[in-house]
């Protein structure tokens, strides 16, 4: 089924807030669906390697073996792993290293973060928007045949799209850097199908940089901890605009802890648990009319559709729901929300407050 057209802006006034992050929708009180971290107690698996390093902290970080550690998930030499500060430290390496770059592209509607760290660093941004009416599926002929450096999220923030593998590797040629966004990547697939539409073994492809997060599914949002996959070349570009030591020890060990076979198991058992959850959270929105989820949710969020969206999130927000807005993001506009995928108690509690409001 094809999505009809929901609020699409002309961009001919202001420009949307790139600056704008789901983070400023949550307070004090508010059941947060704004903001797309996974809220579980860490395992101990994981606490225990974080809480041991606290007794080591005079030491200066040391990444070999997380690095080895992440290279070994992904079936990569540790040459082809550059550990950062979070996801959102490698939009801004990018940024900075490949100065030389003359026709950045970014792939809207996603994250912010890749074009306002292109934007901070003196390069002019062309924008690709994906159409609402064919559920923001990747056209690849969109992307202009000489831009040298392309950046898309698989899946997409905020759209929950999961785009196939091909369809990106596809965008991959010589003389182009292609950024895959894929912090969100461990929410896909199920305990048995693993990330299925996943760039992030690929070494054949030329240019190809895969940035992941370790940040969502396991709660680790204050920590700081991402990393990016790439040929040693491209990724010997920007270390050498990385700060020293910028990646701390406790991250260190989080980052070697979640690339274990248990951290990937229990992974993919949570990704299993949230597709379930998703399907529960989809099929009450479409109980409500007027109400329309966007193309095919595949992450942790779906994005709807809903008339007089601005005055329906403040009146969540007035009964004590956060959720995301969508008209900072480029190629959406006022009357769309991001909402994140909770459980099944939670769901129903938020679609029962949602359809108060709209019937009000």
């Amino acid at each position: 089924m094809r999505d009809q057209p929901c609020g699409v802006p002309s961009y001919a006034g202001a420009e949307p807030d790139l600056a704008h992050h789901g983070d400023a929708e949550v307070g004090t009180g508010l059941v947060d669906l704004a903001v797309n971290v996974r809220r579980a107690p860490l395992p101990a698996w994981l606490a225990d390697p974080i809480a041991a390093t606290l007794t080591d902290l005079a030491r200066y970080p040391d990444p070999t073996r997380a690095r080895a550690a992440v290279a070994a998930r992904h079936r990569r030499h540790p040459d082809e792993v550059l550990l950062t500060a979070g996801a959102a430290e490698g939009f801004v390496l990018i940024a900075q290293a490949l100065r030389g770059i003359h026709r950045p592209v970014v792939v809207h509607p996603q994250f912010t973060e890749p074009e306002a760290a292109l934007r901070a660093a003196g390069h002019t941004v062309e924008r690709v928007l994906l159409d609402p009416a064919d559920g923001f599926r990747l056209d690849g002929s969109l992307v202009p045949a000489d831009a040298d450096l392309v950046m898309i999220g698989n899946p997409t923030n905020p759209t929950s799209v999961l785009h196939p593998a091909r369809t990106i590797a596809a965008l991959a040629r010589p003389g182009r850097v292609l950024v895959v966004d894929e912090a969100f990547a461990d929410t896909t697939g199920g305990a048995y199908t693993g990330e299925p539409e996943s760039l992030a073994e690929r070494r054949d492809l030329p240019g190809l940089l895969v940035l992941r997060s370790l940040t969502k599914t396991w709660g680790l949002a204050g920590l700081r901890i991402g990393y990016l996959l790439g040929a040693e070349a491209l990724l010997s570009r920007l270390a050498a605009v990385q700060p020293l030591w910028v990646v701390s020890t406790p991250a260190l060990a989080a980052a070697a802890a979640c690339a274990t076979g248990v951290a990937v198991e229990a992974e993919r058992a949570i990704a299993a648990e949230l597709a379930a959850d998703r399907d529960h959270l989809v099929a009450r929105l479409a109980e409500l009319p007027g109400v329309r989820v966007a193309g095919r949710p595949a992450s942790a969020f779906v994005l709807l559709c809903l008339p007089d969206a601005t005055r329906v999130r403040q009146a969540l927000r007035d009964r004590g729901w956060a959720v995301r807005r969508g008209d900072t993001f480029p190629g959406l506009g006022p009357d769309w929300l991001r909402v994140a995928v909770r459980d099944r108690n939670t769901t129903d509690a938020f679609i029962a407050v949602l359809r108060e409001i709209m019937e009000a």
